[in-house]
C-alpha cells in the first residue's frame, strides 16, 4: 500500500449545522434596580434558596425600594414541561409587574 502524505493537513468538518434561528437584541440594561421588581427564578439545583437570600440582601442595601418575586411563586423551571413554563413565563411576569430577572441554575 503507498504510503500517503499530508504534510501535516488535515480536512476536517465543522460539526454543527447552520444557525436556524437569527440572533435578537438584547434588552436594554435597566439604569438601576431602585424601585424595580427582579422576578427569581430558579431550577431547584444545588443552593439557589441560600443564593437568593444572599442576593435580595445585598441589593435591597444598595437600591432602595427594590422588590423581589420569590423564586417560590414560579416552581422549579426545570421540569418534565419545562417548555410550556418558559413559554408562559413572559405573560407571567407581565402579570406581576417585572423589570428584571435573575435565573438561578445549577451544573
Amino acid at each position: 500500500m503507498p504510503k500517503q502524505t499530508n504534510d501535516g493537513y488535515y480536512e476536517v468538518y465543522w460539526p454543527r449545522a447552520p444557525r436556524q434561528q437569527r440572533r435578537k437584541q438584547l434588552a436594554p440594561r435597566l439604569a438601576t434596580l431602585e424601585g424595580k421588581t427582579i422576578a427569581q427564578l430558579w431550577d431547584y439545583l444545588f443552593k439557589g434558596d441560600e443564593v437568593f437570600a444572599l442576593l435580595e440582601e445585598g441589593l435591597k442595601a444598595r437600591f432602595p425600594g427594590v422588590k423581589f418575586v420569590s423564586w417560590r411563586e414560579f416552581g422549579n423551571t426545570h421540569r418534565s414541561d419545562e417548555g410550556k413554563v418558559i413559554a408562559a413565563l413572559p405573560e407571567r411576569l407581565r402579570e406581576l409587574g417585572v423589570d428584571a430577572v435573575v435565573s438561578g441554575m445549577a451544573c
